[in-house]
């Protein structure tokens, strides 16, 4: 035991029910920060091993006592093992710089090689290590943020824990998880686009998806076309006043539920874009336009028919 000075009051608070052995003092604080009991009248250190109670995470002010940051990466549900375990460098030299010599070098090697048996040691972790893998690829080529990327993962992950992926095409589920994900995120693509980059068929994937939504009982929106056009607008590379107008045609849409109703939102979101185009004064032909939504020219021309028709839309000649 040691000895403190008991002027030095930051970051403690009494602590009730201590006596001090050595002047019987009733005036114990305790020092939160260095984990230490201490009598506030002779300054005896009575304990200095106090285990912290207090939350694990660090925060310096209110947002981030708010957030509860912890130290260290968070968990990632799009990694098979979360992200929780460690790897080996796969770089053969040292901290400084050394390179290993030939038997370091062949010893690291095993070691790796064990370590990624171990890693990947159960059925479920192997399906797991292929999905993910396949996630990553998808949601790469496909252009998708990380918020869409882990919940594909979390709703894999569902479907892992209620033993719905035997037996069935990883790629397959994965694309349909991705589909969800995107669907419930409000960023959309569509099952062809899905399928283009995938290794298995737009109606696999479809098959999917409904088996997904059934067995998780998913609420699915109705997708909207408005979030399909700053997507087609960018591959179109048309200015922002051409998007606006087209958000303008679709909401008058809205109100008239036969235009939308059953009605493919990209379809929709293609014939506004073309309508859009040609009153801006920013012409887009109807092919360039249904190669950018994935749809053919006959459903933007025949969209574009009712909108014009239903809205009263005057075009130019």
């Amino acid at each position: 035991m040691s000895r403190s000075d008991p002027a030095k009051k930051a970051d403690r608070k009494k602590s009730s029910g201590f006596t001090c052995p050595e002047c019987g003092g009733r005036e114990v604080v305790q020092d939160l920060e260095k984990g230490e009991r201490i009598c506030a009248s002779c300054g005896l250190v009575i304990s200095d091993h106090r285990i912290d109670t207090g939350p694990e995470w660090r925060a310096f002010t209110s947002d981030e006592r708010d957030a509860r940051s912890r130290t260290g990466a968070p968990t990632n549900y799009a990694i098979h093992d979360k992200g929780l375990s460690t790897m080996i460098d796969w770089r053969d030299h040292d901290s400084s710089g050394r390179r290993f010599s030939a038997k370091k070098r062949s010893e690291i090697y095993r070691l790796r090689k064990w370590q990624i048996r171990t890693r990947v040691h159960s059925s479920v972790d192997r399906n797991l290590a292929q999905a993910m893998s396949e996630l990553d690829r998808l949601t790469s080529q496909l252009g998708l943020n990380r918020s869409i990327k882990e919940l594909a993962a979390l709703l894999y992950r569902k479907l892992i824990v209620r033993r719905l992926v035997r037996s069935r095409s990883i790629d397959a589920m994965v694309g349909a998880a991705i589909y969800a994900a995107c669907r419930l995120r409000e960023a959309p693509r569509s099952l062809e686009e899905i399928s283009r980059h995938s290794r298995v068929s737009k109606k696999k994937i479809g098959q999917h998806y409904r088996l997904l939504v059934m067995k998780l009982k998913l609420k699915m929106p109705i997708s909207d076309p408005a979030n399909y056009v700053p997507r087609f607008i960018t591959q179109l590379k048309l200015p922002g006043i051409v998007q606006q107008k087209v958000l303008e045609i679709l909401e008058q849409a809205k109100e008239q539920r036969s235009l939308v109703t059953g009605r493919d939102p990209r379809g929709l979101a293609a014939a506004a874009i073309y309508i859009a185009s040609i009153l801006m004064d920013h012409r887009v032909t109807q092919r360039d336009i249904a190669m950018a939504a994935g749809v053919t020219e006959v459903t933007v021309r025949n969209r574009y028919k009712e909108l014009v028709k239903k809205l009263g839309i005057t075009m130019a000649p």
